[in-house]
């Protein structure tokens, strides 16, 4: 799971939107890879759907640096939910061979070593897995550019074609309740900062409890648990999918 610093900002709201049911019909006409195929056929919920009726699952990527044009995907957890129920039974984790060293300061994060990605397999080898548990639901993640990017360009690297889909990105949720308004001179003088937006602070703001961060099994847990707090707290089961998503 990605942190943003102190300060940092995150990409907010889903203004700009595609429609997603018409891009995912176009891409399985398109799509030159089987699993792909399958994964866009499975198509996408309306943007006036609401959240209470479609079947969500929470998606987390640890990887080996932030940037998904050098970096790559070390580890992948998933756990399928909806706004009543957490389906643990049908979760999955992979570690996958990033093909890359592993940096020192990455291995104390994750802890994840380089016996462990020796011994694992090629994301491809565990696609089809992935795309099956992703296909016909909504991906909700922290922060997308981690889960989105990183899985986009390993596709890329592959199978020379990417993977677009929408998400709910509990980060951008938290940033439209407390980083709408930069903050003034006078409250940055007094040394004021702006509210954490990462993952275990959201959390606690909800009063839900803490995990050990950067286990991608149990972050993409810690994101279903969120979004479930969010919507009791500031929407609602009937909150169409055209206002959260992206």
């Amino acid at each position: 799971m990605f942190y943003l610093r102190p300060g940092e900002m995150a990409e907010g709201g889903a203004a700009g939107a595609p429609d997603w049911p018409a891009l995912f019909e176009q891409r399985a006409r398109s799509a030159r890879d089987y699993r792909l195929e399958r994964f866009y056929r499975a198509g996408a919920a309306s943007g006036d759907t609401p959240i209470g009726e479609v079947p969500l699952v929470a998606l987390d990527f640890e990887t080996t640096g932030l940037d998904p044009a050098r970096d790559a995907i070390i580890s992948m957890g998933l756990v399928p939910f909806s706004l009543q129920r957490i389906r643990c039974a049908e979760s999955a984790h992979w570690i996958v061979n990033p093909h890359k060293p592993l940096a020192r300061e990455s291995v104390v994060i994750h802890r994840i070593t380089h016996s462990d990605v020796q011994q694992a397999p090629d994301l491809l080898l565990v696609l089809d897995e992935l795309l099956a548990a992703l296909a016909g639901r909504v991906v909700v993640v922290h922060h997308r550019a981690i889960e989105r990017g990183f899985l986009d360009a390993a596709l890329r690297a592959r199978l020379n074609e990417g993977i677009r889909f929408p998400v709910i990105d509990t980060m951008a949720l938290e940033a439209r309740l407390h980083r709408q308004r930069p903050l003034g001179l006078w409250a940055r003088l007094r040394g004021k900062k702006p509210v954490s937006i990462r993952l275990a602070d959201s959390r606690a703001r909800y009063h839900l409890p803490y995990y050990p961060p950067h286990h991608a099994l149990t972050d993409a847990l810690a994101t279903a648990e969120l979004l479930q707090a969010q919507v009791a707290h500031h929407y609602r089961p009937d909150t169409p999918l055209s206002a959260l998503w992206c």
